[in-house]
């Protein structure tokens, strides 16, 4: 599932579940992974995107990779 925000900086975020495995990736606006977390569960996985989600709509590109330790886009 790939959540794309209304609004925002342009990136966005995926929730995945591979063999019972969970996973969130943070995508950058040209359609890379630039991150990704391993999660728990499915509700780990959903809050952790729930809440990158929230960032992706509120905070500017510069601050987005700023708090999540993003390289600069190249």
């Amino acid at each position: 599932m790939t959540v794309v925000p209304e609004t925002g900086n342009g990136y966005s975020v995926r929730v995945r579940e591979t063999e019972g495995s969970w996973s969130v990736a943070i995508v950058d606006p040209r359609g890379r992974e630039v991150s990704g977390r391993a999660c728990r569960d499915e509700t780990e996985a959903r809050t952790f995107a729930s809440t990158v989600d929230q960032h992706i709509a509120w905070l500017s590109e510069p601050r987005f990779r700023e708090i999540y330790r993003l390289a600069e886009e190249a």
